[in-house]
């Protein structure tokens, strides 16, 4: 069976819910999973979960996080080089499993972080039975014409809007 790619995309909230509810599905069948974030640190409560399931594997990279346009230059130099070698290790990884979870990569391509050429030349030539999964806001026409789904999170209404943080075990 071929693997399809799945974009999750949108200013709503449920990308990163929606990736790891797919994560948990595929390993409930006994598949391999690989689930990578970008911007994120892997502290977040859905990644102590997926440690704990069999047939899944989180991978981070150990560079600076946060939100890109906080980054000075030297750590946004620091970033492109870490996530570019991340999502090499990742798809490199990603050919002993059925699932790859690339959480926010699309953040990373909007941003210059990862090359989206690195990106799209990886999903046009991926293991044909490997299932990719992509997050993150304002997909490229690029990126989107490669998808076989995509799913839209619309925010209507978010407690953030109010100054509510982020609420550990909701939001993160």
């Amino acid at each position: 069976m071929a693997g399809l790619i799945h974009l999750y995309c949108g200013d709503g909230k449920g990308k990163t819910t929606a990736a790891v509810g797919l994560a948990v599905r595929a390993a409930g069948a006994g598949k391999r999973v690989i689930f990578t974030q970008f911007f994120k640190d892997g502290s977040s409560s859905e990644v102590a979960a997926l440690k704990t399931l069999p047939g899944i594997r989180t991978i981070h990279a150990d560079t600076v996080r946060g939100f890109y346009r906080s980054m000075t230059p030297e750590q946004r130099a620091k970033a492109r080089e870490d996530y570019t070698a991340l999502f090499r290790q990742v798809t490199a990884a990603a050919r002993e499993a059925e699932l790859l979870i690339l959480d926010e990569i699309v953040s990373a391509c909007n941003r210059g972080v990862v090359p989206e050429t690195l990106v799209t030349d990886f999903l046009r030539n991926k293991p044909s039975a490997l299932e990719v999964v992509l997050t993150g806001r304002d997909p490229s026409p690029a990126l989107s014409e490669l998808a076989d789904y995509i799913t839209e999170m619309r925010k209507l209404r978010h407690p953030y809007d109010r100054g509510v943080a982020a609420r550990k075990g909701i939001e993160f």
